[in-house]
């Protein structure tokens, strides 16, 4: 395969992409290494990606407005545990990143951790999300689930 074809799909849903330039970068960084980072600023947009396109990783934040009536003077409803769903049902789900909201107590940070655990996480980051930390998860995604390398039919684990 030529160098400058995607050799991995990752699905990127990371709701306070304006609040944090770094992780603007990440799909200018990826790209030279054969990583198409599709972004998605909804649940709704997220879900048609999912369904058009093989995901090979994906980051899941679970504020991530399921669509854009948020705007339209509603309550903001968040898409991130639909999304999580939705990619568990998968025949072959991939590797989730889930990126949450820093919680005010101990307890409420455990419970989410854990729910997002049983979700299928592979590994869960707070909010803000720093660009190192994650370039570090999916560094080990990669060593887990493509043994270093590429995926090779379009699926995980394969």
């Amino acid at each position: 395969m030529a160098r400058s074809q995607p050799r991995l799909n990752l699905l990127l849903t990371y709701g306070g992409w304006r609040e944090h330039p770094a992780v603007l970068q990440l799909p200018r960084l990826l790209t030279p290494m054969g990583i198409r980072a599709m972004q998605a600023d909804t649940g709704d947009e997220a879900a048609r990606i999912i369904g058009q396109e093989p995901v090979h990783i994906a980051v899941v934040d679970l504020e991530i407005p399921i669509d854009t009536n948020a705007s339209l003077g509603r309550p903001p409803r968040t898409g991130g545990p639909r999304l999580l769903q939705l990619l568990r049902r998968l025949e072959t789900p991939p590797p989730t990143i889930v990126v949450k909201p820093r919680h005010g107590s101990a307890r409420e940070h455990a419970r989410s951790l854990s729910q997002s655990l049983r979700e299928g996480a592979f590994a869960v980051l707070d909010r803000p999300l720093e660009l190192e930390s994650l370039l570090d998860v999916l560094r080990r995604v990669l060593h887990r689930h493509y043994r270093d390398g590429w995926p090779t039919t379009g699926q995980p684990g394969i």
